[in-house]
């Protein structure tokens, strides 16, 4: 009779271990299922990444002096691929750089209202250039600097940048 009782205490006791276990497990194994982030989307309207260039370096004629006329000027000349980069274009009188400052990003508007249409939004430290300010200063005329995205933006959500 008390080999039986053993027996019971034992087997109830492992069945709780092994209960235990399991349950501890698969808490873990949903834990870890349910942290891991999702595959961000991507929507039609989304920037693309800018693709990397290639760029060559360029060869002068004194390097690889081919000519076979030695009487001609051997100075190299400029073909019309190596250009100079264009200059950033001026930015309007009053307009200055910006960035945005709000951490959720900010609504673009086609004018200057709670209730105005949306027309896109920039995300949080994006780069952008204020045109103007609304006179009670509780909107900004912004555009996006690389694209042409151009609205009504909240005031007081941008920093003005300190570099030009």
């Amino acid at each position: 009779m008390l080999y039986n009782l053993f027996k019971f205490i034992v087997g109830v006791f492992l069945a709780l271990i092994i209960m235990t276990g399991a349950s501890v497990t698969a808490a873990l194994y949903f834990a870890a299922k349910l942290t891991a982030l999702p595959e961000k989307p991507i929507y039609p309207n989304d920037k693309k990444p800018a693709s990397p260039t290639v760029t060559k370096k360029p060869t002068t004629s004194a390097k690889l002096n081919t000519n076979p006329n030695p009487t001609s000027s051997s100075t190299p000349t400029q073909s019309p691929s190596e250009s100079p980069s264009p200059s950033p274009k001026p930015l309007p009188s009053g307009a200055y750089r910006a960035t945005v400052t709000q951490p959720i990003g900010l609504i673009v508007r086609d004018k200057a209202d709670n209730d105005a249409n949306r027309v896109g939004g920039v995300g949080y430290k994006e780069d952008i250039i204020v045109l103007e300010e609304s006179p009670d200063k509780r909107w900004q005329r912004i555009r996006v600097k690389e694209g042409d995205l151009e609205g009504w933006v909240k005031g007081g959500n941008t920093d003005r940048a300190t570099t030009p």
